[in-house]
């Protein structure tokens, strides 16, 4: 029996469980939303010819990445320090259901753009619809075709990117690599960790090699196609959508590398493992959101 001293020192130490956990004040994210300010601003006036320089994005690139390295370390902390329980648990999965949501209604809204744009926007600047006098005065000669660049022809003639080549490349690694994590998170539940962990890294490399071939594709249509942000409706809605799907696959493969790393370092159980399932919830996410972009951008 514990004398009761000892036992006054295992209860001080020793987190609270039938308590709600509540986290202390923090200043990451008044420091990360600080740091991406930073690099949004180099970003836009790298797109508006008006170059901050080098430094501010490195060094707003170089900040986040720590930010998010801090952060994300105390919350693993928390969580292997057993300072969270069910409740803590529901409420995890009800905030990465409703962000998942929120993603949801952000590419509803740029891909209800691109369908204004086709079905309402073009045939109601080419005549239709419209009264024939005031369609040849406003523009003349403009036929309702896409894609467009618009009756000003903004930016000049330019090609689209064949669906076939690399769109299709990318559409078989990331449908590859929900199937892989899938095998990550059985093998996880089987607690065969040397496998899940082996499948985990599949899953990043699927995920990096999608976003070289889509740098390589950006690439080719700025340098060969002349498809550009300046290229019109097309063009700003074709860079909008896959620029942003892009920018969440950078993020989803950077998550999966961290869970990765963190079952290496003996975290996750089979029985509790909500920060594994979060990541592949947006995973999947992203891979539905190409899907529609495969099927409604390069294709149709």
């Amino acid at each position: 029996m514990a004398t009761p001293a000892a036992a006054h020192t295992d209860h001080s130490h020793a987190p609270d469980t039938t308590k709600y956990f509540v986290p202390e004040p923090s200043v990451w994210p008044f420091l990360l939303t600080a740091a991406l300010v930073v690099c949004i601003i180099a970003g836009w006036g790298y797109l508006e010819d008006h170059s901050v320089g080098p430094i501010p994005p490195i060094v707003g690139a170089l900040a986040a990445f720590y930010i998010i390295y801090r952060w994300v370390r105390g919350v693993c902390q928390e969580s292997e320090g057993g300072f969270y329980n069910d409740q803590v648990g529901r409420t995890y999965r009800m905030g990465m259901a409703w962000f998942i949501f929120s993603e949801v209604m952000f590419f509803a809204a740029f891909f209800g753009a691109l369908w204004y744009a086709r079905e309402m926007s073009i045939p109601w600047l080419s005549g239709e619809g419209t009264k024939l006098a005031t369609h040849l005065t406003l523009w003349p000669g403009f036929e309702n075709t896409w894609p467009t660049n618009g009756p000003k022809a903004l930016g000049g003639k330019f090609e689209t990117v064949g669906a076939w080549g690399l769109p299709f490349i990318n559409t078989v690694l990331l449908l590859t690599s929900g199937f892989t994590l899938e095998a990550a998170h059985h093998a996880l539940k089987e607690n065969h960790r040397k496998i899940c962990i082996f499948w985990m890294w599949v899953t990043v490399a699927l995920g990096s090699l999608f976003l070289y071939f889509q740098a390589t594709e950006y690439m080719h249509a700025f340098h060969t196609l002349n498809l550009t942000l300046h290229s019109g409706v097309y063009g700003s809605t074709f860079f909008m959508l896959t620029g942003f799907h892009g920018f969440h696959v950078t993020l989803g493969t950077l998550m999966l590398a961290i869970i990765a790393i963190r079952l290496m370092l003996g975290h996750f159980k089979p029985d509790s493992h909500f920060g594994f399932e979060g990541v592949a919830w947006y995973w999947h996410f992203v891979d539905v959101v190409w899907i529609g972009l495969f099927i409604f951008v390069y294709v149709a």
